[in-house]
């Protein structure tokens, strides 16, 4: 087995999805590549932070965001020199699942709350922080605009409102198609705990509430808080986890420049961060974000922050002029199978089962609901192609991180172009429906949507 091979493996190895064999070839190449061995390390260390760790996960998610472009053009350069970015790879597999992106999505919109929030993990001046901090605390709209570098005409967009009490009440993300090709450029609006999302290029309009995600966006917003930031300030000055170099001018017109460098891996999203206040506000004007590539630090995106304070029209925080035939994706009402008294792996198993049964039947409508609510005339379309004859068998559940639900191995007979074969689905996913904890849902995998 080659290193190209081995590496090819690795997220599935981690997994626990491959066969006897290929585990073993695995295991008999790392004995024998000090390199692979330390990239499996390097990928099971960011693993589980992906699993484990909330605030982990917002920053990658802000990383994949805006990094989408970088990280491109870096894995191209990779494969021509026959290297695979793992971590790249890592964070296009999360992607692919619909259901994920969506809360991923509402993570990322949130670029302002997660830029305010890098002051909470420098060691700034006290004065200027507290000043800052309390500034920012009375804000009541805001609109940003993110670029990278390597896209810069075409920026994300977000628009928020936070209630009198400096909760998040609304927002508006215009996420553009370099975050996410397949899916073109994406509006997203939340409130009230409810995501809707327009995907004009696919023509679907999904909805989803979910108290999870409204909590990661709610907990992000409450890092506005002086008490916690200077706490955490405190905390990380004691750890010596930053350097901070503030440059204040003398003409009061010019912005305050505070650099900071981070010392230690994880303490900020980006290697370095540099931050423009505003003098006579001491309100954020604007947050430059660099990577340390070959001992050099490279810009790679820009965070504007305008109209503080300048009231937004309601109608920016509704998705209204739907076509009449565009896809519908209502996550509110009663999706996928009810769990009952059975257990996890139990109720995985069943909802397999009641999947394939309802597909060999053509019952589209109900695979659609087992489908994290997909409508019949979608599913059709795209499973009405092969005809499922017979289940062949259903495997044990295996728990799966990535996605945070379960690995379902199955096969099912087929007849497809008049042959007739056993076909056995490679992503196999389910997991509880997102705000209906009772009720579990397939997340992806087999022929998609």
């Amino acid at each position: 087995m080659t290193c190209t091979e081995a590496k090819e493996l690795f997220v599935e190895y981690l997994e626990n999805l491959l066969t006897a064999e290929q585990k073993q070839n695995i295991e008999s190449h790392l004995e024998n590549c000090p390199q692979c061995k330390n990239d499996l390390a390097n990928l099971k260390s960011l693993n589980q932070r992906l699993s484990s760790d909330t605030n982990f996960f917002q920053h990658i998610s802000i990383e994949n965001a805006v990094f989408n472009k970088v990280l491109c053009e870096q894995n191209r350069k990779l494969k021509q020199a026959g290297v695979i970015n793992r971590r790249f790879e890592i964070v296009r597999k999360i992607m692919k699942s619909r259901i994920t992106k969506l809360a991923v999505a509402a993570v990322i919109t949130f670029a302002a709350a997660l830029a305010f929030s890098f002051l909470n993990k420098t060691t700034m001046p006290a004065y200027a922080l507290e000043q800052t901090i309390k500034a920012s605390h009375g804000v009541q709209y805001l609109h940003v605009k993110t670029y990278i570098t390597s896209n810069p005409d075409s920026p994300a967009e977000t628009w928020l409102e936070f209630a009198p009490d400096g909760e998040l009440y609304a927002m508006r993300f215009h996420k553009p198609a370099w975050m996410e090709p397949d899916d073109g450029n994406t509006v997203i609006v939340w409130k009230d705990n409810k995501m809707q999302l327009w995907i004009k290029k696919k023509n679907i309009f999904a909805t989803m509430k979910d108290k999870k995600v409204a909590d990661q966006v709610l907990n992000t917003v409450k890092q506005l808080d002086p008490k916690n930031a200077v706490g955490n300030i405190l905390k990380a000055q004691t750890a010596g986890e930053t350097n901070v170099e503030t440059l204040e001018p003398q003409n009061k017109a010019d912005p305050i420049a505070i650099t900071v460098t981070s010392l230690k891996e994880n303490v900020l999203p980006f290697k370095r961060i540099v931050l423009f206040v505003d003098q006579a506000t001491k309100l954020i004007n604007s947050v430059e974000a660099y990577m340390l590539e070959n001992n050099e630090y490279k810009h790679i995106c820009t965070i504007d922050f305008f109209d503080y304070n300048v009231p937004i029209d309601s109608e920016m925080f509704t998705l209204e002029n739907i076509p009449s035939d565009a896809i519908i994706i209502d996550q509110t009402k009663e999706i996928g199978i009810l769990q009952g008294n059975l257990t996890d792996n139990q109720v995985a198993v069943e909802l397999i089962r009641q999947f394939l049964e309802a597909l060999i039947a053509k019952d589209y409508d109900k695979a659609g609901t087992l489908f994290g609510g997909t409508p019949g005339e979608r599913m059709k379309q795209t499973y009405s192609k092969v005809k499922f004859i017979k289940i062949i068998s259903i495997g044990d559940p295996v728990p799966h991180s990535l996605t945070g639900g379960l690995f379902v191995p199955c096969k099912v007979e087929i007849e497809k172009e008049g042959k007739i074969s056993e076909w056995a689905p490679e992503h196999s996913y389910v997991r509880r429906v997102h705000g209906q904890p009772q009720r579990w849902e397939i997340i992806g995998g087999f022929m998609g949507i």
